[in-house]
């Protein structure tokens, strides 16, 4: 059995993952992959870990769980996707750095199934936009107190993903962008529900569907007509152009207003956030989906 987690993190995803994985539900059933919907893993994997408190499950409870969560008798490949896997927004933020619970949390949904081969999945997202986006969902959107006097300079995911190699050991980690989720989102799901690439998938501009005026879905469809050979280099340089043209500014662009943060502070965290980036997608353990 493999256990896929989708880990988000906080403001990556919005379901999109789920949207598309059920429009390909046919394929993904006549092969033995199954992606569960929230409502159906919803309080089990919950209570399982509060039960549990990281150590692992005995059989008899993953046997339970799985007939819980699952509709179909031959499935060999779960897909559970939950930006809250890694906790509430307030978690994202700590004198420790970023995220500094995540390893811990993989480290127990891996040990919920400990008889499955576990993978996660994980978007990352700019600090300079994460920060702003977990206070804004914080109950109290107190950014005083959610920081807590950490500068948040000092919130980079270097650290957060060398603490979590370190806790899941040799289970499989693939890591992306979320700021290039539009170009290459196909080969994330793709990846996730190890679909061929001579498979047609369904609902593969969904994401661009979110981002694009329609006059920008209908280029995208008329350039990729036109090809009589479709290269993922070819489809991306598509993608682009059509971004550049036709993106829905207020969906692209992220306006940024919190107490002491400067645009030099913005630019900081954003350089930070490439070095990091690039350090991460070269560390042994990583799957790096890059565009």
């Amino acid at each position: 059995m493999q256990i896929v987690y989708h880990c988000g993190v906080h403001g990556t995803d919005q379901d999109g993952l789920l949207k598309t994985l059920f429009q390909n539900r046919d394929w993904l059933s006549k092969n033995g992959i199954e992606a569960v919907s929230r409502s159906r893993h919803r309080g089990i994997f919950e209570k399982a870990l509060g039960s549990l408190a990281g150590g692992p499950a005995t059989r008899e409870m993953e046997e339970m769980m799985l007939d819980a969560i699952l509709e179909n008798d031959n499935t060999h490949r779960v897909i559970c996707s939950l930006p809250g896997f890694l906790g509430l927004p307030h978690r994202v933020i700590s004198p420790n750095g970023l995220l500094e619970t995540s390893g811990d949390k993989m480290a127990a949904l891996a040990n919920l199934f400990p008889n499955a081969e576990v993978e996660f999945f994980l978007a990352l997202k700019n600090p300079a936009t994460l920060v702003p986006y977990a206070i804004q969902n914080m109950p109290e959107k107190d950014y005083v107190r959610a920081m807590n006097g950490v500068p948040p300079e000092t919130l980079r995911w270097g650290p957060a993903i060398q603490r979590m190699l370190r806790r899941i050991g040799d289970k499989r980690l693939v890591v992306w962008c979320h700021e290039d989720t539009p170009l290459i989102w196909p080969e994330v799901v793709r990846r996730i529900a190890t679909m061929p690439g001579d498979v047609a998938l369904k609902a593969g501009l969904q994401v661009l569907g979110d981002l694009l005026q329609p006059e920008g879905i209908h280029m995208i469809r008329d350039e990729m007509s036109k090809q009589e050979r479709m290269t993922i280099a070819t489809r991306r340089e598509i993608f682009a152009a059509a971004l550049q043209k036709y993106a829905i500014t207020d969906k692209i662009e992220v306006e940024i207003d919190l107490p002491g943060w400067t645009q030099d502070l913005i630019d900081l965290m954003t350089e930070q956030y490439d070095e990091d980036v690039a350090e991460i997608a070269a560390l042994p353990g990583v799957e790096f989906i890059a565009p």
